[in-house]
C-alpha cells in the first residue's frame, strides 16, 4: 500500500472508533441527557469532518441516521407517539 492509502486507513480506523465508542457512549450511560446527547452527536460529526474535510454528505447519509435512531429510542416519552401509532408490542421503542 502506499503512504495515501494507509493514511486513509489509519484516518477510517480512527473514525471507527470515534464512531462505535460514542455509539455506546449514547446506549449505556446511564444520568445522560437529551442535551448532552445531541452533543456527543455534534462533537462526533465535528470529529469525523476533521478526519474527512468536506465529507458532510457522506456523515449525514451513514452515520446522523445511527446517532438519530439511538437517540429516539433512548429518549422515549412514555405514552408518546409509540402508543399514537397503536404500537402495543415488546418491541416497540420505550416498550422495556
Amino acid at each position: 500500500m502506499n503512504e495515501a492509502l494507509l493514511e486513509e486507513d489509519k484516518r477510517m480506523r480512527l473514525l471507527r472508533f470515534v464512531i462505535d465508542l460514542n455509539q455506546a457512549v449514547l446506549m449505556q450511560q446511564v444520568d445522560l441527557t437529551l442535551r448532552e446527547a445531541f452533543q456527543i452527536m455534534r462533537d462526533t460529526r465535528q470529529a469525523a469532518l476533521n478526519l474527512f474535510p468536506g465529507k458532510e454528505d457522506v456523515y449525514e447519509l451513514i452515520y446522523a441516521p445511527r446517532f438519530r435512531r439511538i437517540i429516539r429510542e433512548r429518549f422515549v416519552i412514555p405514552g408518546g407517539l409509540a402508543k399514537q401509532h397503536g404500537c402495543r408490542s415488546d418491541h416497540c421503542p420505550g416498550s422495556r
